[in-house]
């Protein structure tokens, strides 16, 4: 897998209540990425951006809401996110300390 394509993969850390128990519990993060990336994929970036091992990687497929925009229907966009789970003692500090 080539350089740019790693850098694609990861589109965002989720921030939600569930994701920051679950980073602080069992050492899970979750990250939006691309609708075609692979688990290895996935695993491959984790591991080269952040400089950590992964254990295991899980991914689930969300589909976007119908929704009325106005007096028109519509629809959000569809989301696929990664559940990463890190080996012990890897850990992944997002507000910017090392």
């Amino acid at each position: 897998m080539n350089q740019d394509r790693m850098l694609q993969v990861l589109v965002a850390p989720h921030v939600s209540e569930k994701a920051t128990l679950l980073a602080e519990g069992s050492r899970q993060h979750v990250f939006k990425v691309l609708p075609d990336a692979t688990k290895l994929e996935i695993r491959k970036a984790v591991e080269s951006l952040f400089s950590v091992q992964v254990a295991e990687v899980r991914v689930v497929n969300i589909k976007g809401k119908r929704k009325m925009f106005g007096r028109r229907p519509g629809k959000r966009n569809d989301v696929r996110k990664a559940y990463v789970t890190l080996r012990e003692g890897s850990d992944i500090e997002f507000n910017g300390a090392e």
